[in-house]
């Protein structure tokens, strides 16, 4: 299926000529791994966020939140605390973690995911050297977004924060 007409007027410049929308869709997986990251980045203090958290915080299911948090966590964009007090915490600081990370610890290389089968008589006539290319400039635009940028845009927006627990002093 193509692209969806678009009104004129609306969209990027450029996509409303065509009458097309300049739309670039994400799997849920990979929209629920940047809500993850994004919920430890914003809420998470640097302190432990059980997944339960953030999956009632996100709307997210726990055990697909798991599996996500198992492929961040072995492509070092978050780390893990076992037992009390335990949870996930970002393995780096929010403005060291760009979007690009987080996408290609879920899915792969970007090169990889936009690939176009090269099968049957019909594929020499297909235009193979764009995949690549179109991975180039995608990654380039995602190595420029971060987490930190992310949490300022937030604020800004007044997207609620979990406040920070103060410390408790025992005597």
């Amino acid at each position: 299926m193509g692209p969806r007409p678009v009104a004129a007027g609306s969209g990027p410049a450029g996509a409303s000529a065509a009458g097309y929308s300049a739309a670039v869709r994400f799997s849920l997986q990979v929209q629920y791994a940047i809500c993850g990251v994004f919920d430890l980045a914003y809420n998470g203090h640097g302190e432990p966020v059980q997944i339960r958290v953030i999956s009632e915080r996100q709307g997210i299911p726990t055990r697909y939140l798991e599996q996500i948090f198992g492929r961040l966590r072995r492509g070092g964009i978050v780390a893990s605390k076992r037992g009390p007090g335990g949870g996930y915490t970002l393995a780096r600081t929010a403005g060291r973690i760009n979007l690009r990370e987080v996408i290609e610890a879920v899915e792969g290389p970007l090169d990889e995911s936009l690939l176009m089968p090269e099968e049957g008589e019909s594929a020499q006539h297909r235009p193979a050297f764009l995949w690549s290319e179109l991975a180039g400039h995608l990654g380039a635009a995602l190595d420029t977004i971060d987490f930190e940028q992310l949490c300022g845009q937030a604020s800004r927006s007044e997207i609620p924060r979990v406040e920070a627990e103060a410390p408790m002093w025992v005597i």
